[in-house]
């Protein structure tokens, strides 16, 4: 039987996981995303072509591989229609789970009601993704495989009624019902691609074949466990993977957790490593690591490396091993910074507290290395590396808990180190002997 591996994100997402995917996918037969919608954005670097994917799996520029949309996103019709346009050999490879909920047009509306009556602290991307999730867990929801019913229309009708109720109570103009008829011809493009996902990979698996699960956002945007309410709105954490696509959790056989060299978040939230007013850091590395959202264009919050965050992430998801990215960003600092800890209340912590209001309290706890001043860039050897550079990393791992396996220095998927010439399989069998600081520590 193929391997079963997750990729997840670490921190509070926008990784690297679009290029981690897009390395691996070379090993397996199915690539799936299992959460999310196009509030995502991964980035995927093929020679002189740079590709945002928003909904497809990473995956898509690999022939012969499948890619599926699991139950657990939300999709926009006219968003997957367009990028599915842009890619343009993907017809006989995508499959849509029939249990993946549509965005509506309502969705977005309401979204930007809501902001501009003040409740858009939160930073969203007003794609209309935590609307359409709200509609689910209301049961309220239309799903890909209402295009192959009949009384999608009445559905819409109805859904499109209670939206412009909401909508007028705001004193916001209600939406035509106009616009119906151009969204169900979009919406029934994706009828073709449409099928049971969740029987389908089970009978990949079975037949053998092997399955990368994908994940959007990162660990600490987890609707469950992550800096709530500052969250998105789905699973983001290795669990999502199972309930996203209809896999049992005992089938698969292991989790990659992607980590930036250094921290970045969007939108509010706490976010201990970010430096206060007046250090610069912040803007270096939001400059030389480009840190601009794929999907929304927002300018990134940027820090130091926040281990207690990937102690918690690593506690969630229980990696066998880790990818660091963006090493590169890193070359031309003197000195390099990684919290290896917090204060909180007068007391020392090694691990992120659960909740966002403690979060917010923490003060990290430095400790400081001398930077390698090289480029590093393009080096595919760990051997190769500057001293300093593999040294930033052995501690990565010793603080972790995990080994790091692949190192990225670079955007394109060549630059890109895999250490000890090791295949993707081969380390899922040898699990790391976890570390005190690994175990998740009380936060009293």
């Amino acid at each position: 039987m193929g391997e079963r591996l997750i990729v997840v994100g670490a921190q509070w997402g926008d990784e690297g996981k679009g290029k981690i995917v897009d390395l691996l996918a070379e090993k397996f037969d199915v690539v799936v995303r299992y959460q999310g919608g196009d509030n995502a954005g991964h980035t995927v670097v093929v020679g002189s072509t740079q590709t945002v994917f928003n909904l497809l799996p990473s995956a898509m520029f690999h022939p012969g591989k499948k890619c599926i949309l699991g139950n657990g996103m939300v999709i926009n019709p006219e968003v997957l229609n367009r990028e599915i346009e842009r890619v343009g050999n993907c017809l006989d490879r995508l499959v849509i789970s029939s249990q993946a909920h549509l965005i509506m047009p309502w969705h977005l509306a309401l979204e930007q009601a809501r902001t501009e009556n003040g409740q858009g602290h939160i930073g969203t991307t007003g794609r209309g993704i935590g609307l359409a999730y709200e509609s689910k867990a209301a049961r309220g929801g239309l799903r890909a495989g209402d295009l192959l019913e009949d009384g999608f229309e009445v559905k819409m009708r109805q859904g499109l009624e209670n939206a412009n109720r909401e909508l007028v109570s705001r004193e916001v103009e209600p939406l035509d019902r106009n616009l119906l008829p151009g969204f169900l011809a979009e919406a029934k493009k994706l009828a073709p691609f449409v099928q049971d996902t969740a029987l389908l990979i089970n009978e990949l698996i079975d037949s053998g074949r092997s399955v990368l699960f994908e994940g959007a956002q990162g660990a600490m945007l987890d609707i469950d466990h992550g800096t709530y309410p500052y969250v998105t709105s789905s699973s983001t954490n290795a669990g999502g993977a199972c309930t996203g696509t209809g896999v049992a959790p005992t089938l698969i056989t292991g989790t990659l957790a992607v980590v930036k060299a250094y921290t970045t978040r969007v939108g509010g939230g706490p976010f201990p490593t970010e430096p206060p007013p007046g250090d610069l850091i912040g803007d270096y590395l939001q400059s030389r690591g480009r840190e601009i959202g794929a999907r929304t264009g927002r300018k990134r919050r940027c820090g130091w490396l926040d281990i207690p965050v990937l102690r918690r992430s690593a506690m969630l998801n229980r990696p066998e091993a880790l990818a660091i990215t963006k090493l590169d960003v890193l070359d031309e600092l003197p000195e390099i910074k990684i919290c290896v800890g917090y204060t909180l209340r007068g007391s020392e912590i090694k691990t992120a507290p659960a909740s966002a209001h403690l979060l917010a309290v923490c003060r990290p706890v430095y400790q400081t290395i001398g930077g390698w001043l090289a480029n590093t860039s393009g080096i595919t050897d760990f051997d190769k590396l500057p001293y300093q550079a593999q040294k930033y990393i052995f501690l990565v791992e010793e603080l972790c808990g995990r080994p790091v396996k692949i190192v990225s220095t670079g955007p394109d998927r060549n630059e890109t180190i895999i250490r000890k010439d090791m295949r993707v399989f081969e380390w899922m069998d040898q699990r790391p002997v976890e570390s005190q600081l690994a175990l998740p520590i009380a936060n009293g």
